[in-house]
């Protein structure tokens, strides 16, 4: 099966696992700074202003606690959305009030969100689909003029840029999600960013369950006795280790790399593909943008989309739709909203393999069983 997502990790990050045991140290340490340092380097922010997590989802969950919502209060995001993100909203009492997006990128603009906003809206997560930037600019304006926080989810964007910048630092608040099928890879693992500073350090109280002294000797003391504890407020654990940390800080060393073969493979899609009657590729990245290419989508007429992605796991090719609408989840009570592109995109749309563990021959075998398939039912 060619798989659709694929972690690349070898003897380096083997090596820097080895350190890390020599250590005696595996918890939350040393590492883990260093690996927070160098990611807030690499989207042009302080380290305070960064924290490492145990998973993206836990970045979703502490961001949205730290904005402290409440029962009334409402939140905008793409009901193409991983569940993550509505789950985070629905365990603060606030609710999740979907937008639409566009049915060729999968991104919202700033118009799908601003149709959504009502007097009662806090806050706007932002998802960049595939590691491609959404209209982040504009979405960030229209969140300033309106004094509503804006939450990156770029989960799929640690690569990601518009105009120079780093995806994630256009917002109040971001995450990154560093799980094994992600673009950069700790096993488990993401990073939280907060613009303000005070909010910073309370969301890393928050991820320690909400000590604003850790105990243990090894820390700076408020007395003689430094296993006692100064606990402000209620917290939990989603604290990074040194363990996942070491795998961090080689993969963002690699990440370059990652991320050129990633674009090579899509650019063969495109060229295989081209001139495919009935199906469309992503659409060009605009000017000033970078992607992560996390995801390779086509679109195809709905009538023939399931069908094609059968035949093609049955040739060998593992395929999916991400993210299935959420504003069709019975869970968040939102069946009742009219998203036409939202709709449209999650019909005809369908995630070929991407990861750079693919060699240019199975991207050909992709791009052929997916010709074969679609032009069977195109006669």
């Amino acid at each position: 099966m060619i798989n659709l997502f694929q972690p690349q990790v070898g003897k380096e990050e083997l090596d820097a696992v080895a350190e890390v045991f020599d250590s005696h140290w595996l918890g939350h340490g040393p590492r883990t700074k260093a690996f927070e340092a160098d990611f807030a380097e690499h989207i042009g922010v302080d380290a305070e202003q960064v924290v490492f997590i145990n998973s993206g989802t836990a970045g979703l969950f502490l961001a949205l606690e730290a904005l402290d919502l409440a029962e009334g209060d409402e939140v905008v995001l793409p009901s193409l959305s991983f569940v993550a993100a509505a789950n985070a909203i629905g365990s603060t009492g606030a609710r999740p009030v979907f937008c639409d997006v566009d049915a060729r990128t999968l991104n919202p603009t700033a118009e799908d969100v601003e149709r959504s906003l009502t007097p009662r809206t806090k806050a706007v997560i932002v998802l960049h689909y595939g590691g491609y930037p959404g209209d982040i600019v504009r979405i960030a304006r229209l969140c300033r003029e309106r004094g509503v926080a804006l939450v990156e989810d770029a989960a799929c964007s640690v690569a990601s840029r518009v105009g120079g910048r780093a995806v994630g630092s256009f917002g109040d608040l971001a995450m990154w999600s560093f799980d094994a099928m992600k673009v950069m890879v700790t096993g488990d693992g993401g990073m939280l960013y907060v613009r303000d500073r005070e909010l910073a350090a309370r969301a890393r109280r928050l991820a320690y369950h909400g000590l604003a002294q850790p105990s243990g000797f090894g820390h700076a003391k408020v007395s003689h006795r430094w296993w006692e504890l100064d606990v402000p407020e209620i917290g939990r654990r989603v604290i990074g280790n040194d363990l996942t940390a070491a795998i961090g800080s080689v993969q963002l060393r690699r990440l370059p790399e990652l991320v050129a073969r990633r674009r090579e493979i899509v650019e063969l899609y495109d060229r295989e593909l081209a001139g495919l009657d009935g199906v469309r590729t992503p659409p060009p990245l605009p000017e000033g943008h970078e992607s992560s290419y996390y995801f390779y989508w086509v679109q195809m007429s709905p009538e023939i989309r399931d069908e094609v992605a059968s035949e093609l796991y049955a040739a060998g090719v593992y395929t999916t739709f991400r993210y299935a609408p959420l504003h069709k989840v019975p869970a968040y009570r939102a069946q009742d909203e009219v998203l036409p592109a939202s709709d449209k995109a999650s019909g005809e749309t369908l995630c070929l393999p991407l990861h750079p563990g693919l060699a240019d021959e199975d991207v050909r075998t992709v791009a052929a069983a997916l010709r074969e398939a679609v032009q069977a039912r195109h006669k």
